[in-house]
C-alpha cells in the first residue's frame, strides 16, 4: 500500500505541467514540502547553466526529466554575473538565468535556485567574484561591511531578475538556498539570517534552505531558523535524524547526493559506480525523501573557470572538464548510470505510466590530425610594466586571471637558491632568457637553484600561472601570482617590473604574428581546421605539455601533460562549415606538434 501511494505521488510530480497561467503554492511542513497544500517529494537534478552552453540547455533539461527528475536544482556563479565591479550581466549566452528558468518550466520542471553568494561547486573561487581580494585584509562569508555591500549589490540586482520566476508569481522556483555548507566554514550566524533578510527585503517570498554535512557541529553552525535542512548527502536514517535533532519544526531532505565526483589535476578519473547512488536513491525513494542529484550533468569549466581544493595533499586543482562521471555525461550523453536510475525511478510509477522517451544525443564529430606552427609568443607581446619595489599578487594589480611576469635584475646574490613566498601557483623561472625550470604549488614547491653565469647583471623573469582558487574550506583567500617576497641566498629582492598577461578572448583576438622570441618557453601556436559539417568533438592535445586551447577566439580551458585528461570538449556552437582556427598557448612546448577532434572525453 505504501508503495501504491507513494507511485501515486510521484506521478503527479513528474506529469504535472509547471503553468505559468495558474499559481501554485509551495510550503513547508514539519517533515514535508508542500506543492499546492499537498505533500510534494522533489527529485532533484542539479546542472549549473554557466557550464552548459545555452544552446544545450532545454537538451540537458529534457534529458533530466526523462530520467525521472520532476525538478532542476541550478547554481548561480556571482563572479560569472559581476566579474567586475558593479558590471553584471544577465543576459548573454550562458549568463542568461532568466531564460534557463524558463526553459525549466517549458519542459514542466519546478526549479529550486542556490545563488551563494558563495557556492563552492569546483568552481573558481567557489562563485565569489576576485575583485574582492583586491582589499587587502577582507573577510569573506561573515559580516565584513565591505564584503556585506558587495553581496547587497549583488543580492538586489539578482533578485530583480528572479522574482518574476517565483512560484508566488506564477514562476517555477520554489525554493531558494542561503548560502552553502556554511557550518563547514565558519559560524557567524548574524551572516546567515542577514542574507535571509536580503532576500526577503528584495522580494523573495519563497521558502529557504540550507545545506550542510550530517554532521552536530555543521547543522547548528549552519542551518537558519525557518529553513528546511539539506544534508549533504542524507543518505541513512541517522543522517535524518541528525537534521530533526536540530530542528524538528522543518523539512530535511538530501541536497546533495553524489552520483559522481570531482577529478584534480594529476589523478585517475573519479569513476565511482552506479550501486552506491542507487542504494541511496531507492532508500530516499522508499522513504518518500525529497533529493537532488549532485549532479546530473556536470559539463565544462571553460575559461578560468575551474576551482581548486586544498585538504590534505596542499593545492588540488581541478580539471577542465566537469564531467564528473555523472549520469549525464560532459556531451550530454546517457551513461550506464543514468540507464540504471531511470530504470530505478521508473519502477515507482503507476502501472501503465511511462517516463518520457530519452532525447536523441547532440550529434558528434572529429577532424584529421593538424600540426599548429609558431605564432608568436608571451615575450612578444609585454604590455607596459608596472614598478613595484616588491611583487605583490595580480588582484593588486587588478587583474583575476590569467598570467603574470615578475622581473628584476640581479645585485648581490646573482646564483643560487632562489626562494617563492608564496607562489600561486606554477611558474617557469628565466635567468638572461634561458630556462631554467618550473615550481610548481601542487607539489609543494619553492624554490630552486640559479645556475652561475659570466654575466655581470643577471635578468631574472618568473612567468606564473594562477591557477583556480581554492572553493572550499578555510583556504578560500587564494590571491594569485607572487603573494608575499622572493629571496636569493635568504636575500630579498627588490626592484621588478610587473607585466600583466590576462589573455583574455580579446587578447587573444589582437594577437599579431612575430618572430623575436621562437626559442624562448612561452610560445602561442596556431593553425586551422576544415570542417564540412559542424557537431562537439574533443580536441585532443596529448602532444603538448601545458596551456590553454582557444577555438575560434573560445577559451576551451587548460590542459597539462599530467593528465588525467587530454582532450577539451569544444561544443558544435563554436564551431562552423569550413575552416576553423585553433590557437594553443604552452608554457614549455617550443617545437610544432599537432592535435585532432576525437569524439570522446577519453
Amino acid at each position: 500500500m505504501k508503495k501504491t501511494i507513494l507511485a501515486l505521488a510521484l506521478s503527479c510530480c513528474i506529469g504535472q505541467v509547471v503553468s505559468a497561467q495558474q499559481k501554485h503554492t509551495f510550503a513547508l511542513s514539519k517533515s514535508e514540502f508542500l506543492l499546492d497544500g499537498k505533500p510534494y517529494q522533489m527529485i532533484s537534478g542539479e546542472m549549473h547553466p554557466a557550464r552548459i552552453p545555452q544552446e544545450y540547455w532545454r537538451h540537458r533539461i529534457k534529458m533530466t526529466k526523462a530520467m525521472g527528475c520532476n525538478t532542476i536544482a541550478a547554481y548561480v556563479f556571482w563572479n560569472y554575473h559581476e566579474p567586475e565591479k558593479g558590471q553584471f550581466d544577465f543576459s548573454s549566452g550562458n549568463h542568461n538565468i532568466a531564460e534557463f528558468i524558463r526553459i525549466a518550466q517549458q519542459e514542466g520542471m519546478w526549479v529550486i535556485l542556490r545563488p551563494g553568494p558563495y557556492v563552492c561547486a569546483e568552481w573558481e573561487f567557489g562563485g565569489l567574484p576576485p575583485y574582492l581580494l583586491q582589499t587587502p585584509d577582507i573577510k569573506v562569508r561573515c559580516m565584513d561591511p565591505r564584503y556585506m555591500e558587495a553581496v547587497g549589490r549583488y543580492v538586489t540586482r539578482l533578485a530583480a531578475e528572479v522574482k518574476p520566476l517565483l512560484v508566488t508569481q506564477g514562476g517555477p522556483v520554489v525554493m531558494m538556498q542561503i548560502e552553502n555548507e556554511y557550518g563547514s566554514y565558519g559560524n557567524d550566524k548574524n551572516y546567515l539570517q542577514a542574507l535571509k533578510n536580503l532576500w526577503v527585503r528584495n522580494g523573495i517570498d519563497i521558502p529557504f534552505y540550507t545545506a550542510d554535512g550530517p554532521t552536530a557541529y555543521m547543522l547548528e553552525a549552519g542551518t537558519v531558523e525557518g529553513a528546511a535542512i539539506g544534508l549533504d548527502s542524507g543518505g541513512s536514517e541517522a543522517d535524518f535524524a541528525a537534521a530533526k535533532k536540530q530542528n524538528p519544526d522543518v523539512p530535511a531532505f538530501s541536497s546533495e547526493s553524489y552520483p559522481g565526483w570531482l577529478t584534480h589535476w594529476g589523478e585517475g578519473w573519479q569513476r565511482p559506480g552506479a550501486e552506491g547512488i542507487v542504494k541511496e536513491v531507492k532508500f530516499l525513494m522508499d522513504t518518500k525523501r525529497s533529493f537532488n542529484l549532485y549532479v546530473i550533468h556536470g559539463g565544462t569549466n571553460f575559461g578560468y573557470t575551474a576551482g581548486a581544493n586544498s585538504g590534505g595533499k596542499g593545492y588540488e586543482p581541478d580539471v577542465t572538464s566537469y564531467d564528473y562521471d555523472a549520469p549525464i555525461n560532459e556531451q550530454g550523453r546517457a551513461t550506464p548510470k543514468y540507464e540504471a536510475l531511470r530504470r530505478l525511478l521508473a519502477s515507482y510509477l503507476p502501472k501503465g505510466k511511462k517516463l518520457p522517451p530519452v532525447p536523441a544525443p547532440v550529434p558528434v564529430i572529429s577532424f584529421p590530425e593538424v600540426t599548429l606552427t609558431p605564432f608568436t609568443s608571451v615575450w612578444d607581446h609585454l604590455p607596459q610594466a608596472v614598478h613595484d619595489v616588491q611583487p605583490r599578487p595580480f588582484e593588486a594589480y587588478g587583474q583575476d586571471y590569467g598570467f603574470m611576469l615578475y622581473k628584476t635584475t640581479l645585485i648581490g646574490h646573482k646564483s643560487g637558491k632562489l626562494v617563492i613566498r608564496d607562489l600561486h601557483d606554477y611558474a617557469t623561472v628565466f635567468l638572461n632568457g634561458r630556462y631554467i625550470g618550473k615550481i610548481d604549488r601542487r607539489l609543494g614547491e619553492k624554490s630552486i637553484e640559479l645556475p652561475k653565469t659570466d654575466v655581470a647583471n643577471p635578468i631574472l623573469e618568473v612567468l606564473v600561472e594562477g591557477m583556480g582558487r581554492i572553493n572550499f574550506a578555510e583556504g578560500i583567500i587564494d590571491r594569485k601570482g607572487i603573494t608575499e617576497r622572493v629571496t636569493l641566498n635568504g636575500m630579498t629582492l627588490m626592484n621588478w617590473e610587473i607585466y600583466g598577461l590576462p589573455l583574455t578572448e580579446k587578447d587573444i583576438a589582437g594577437l599579431t604574428a612575430s618572430s623575436g622570441n621562437t626559442g624562448k618557453a612561452g610560445q602561442f601556436f596556431k593553425g586551422s581546421f576544415s570542417l564540412t559539417q559542424t557537431g562537439d568533438t574533443y580536441i585532443d592535445v596529448s602532444a603538448w605539455k601545458k596551456g590553454i586551447v582557444w577555438v575560434n577566439g573560445h577559451n576551451l580551458g587548460r590542459y597539462w601533460e599530467i593528465g588525467p585528461q587530454h582532450r577539451l570538449y569544444c561544443p558544435a556552437s563554436w564551431l562552423k562549415k569550413g575552416e576553423n582556427e585553433i590557437v594553443v598557448m604552452d608554457l614549455h612546448q617550443d617545437k610544432p606538434a599537432a592535435v585532432k577532434g576525437l569524439e570522446t572525453l577519453y
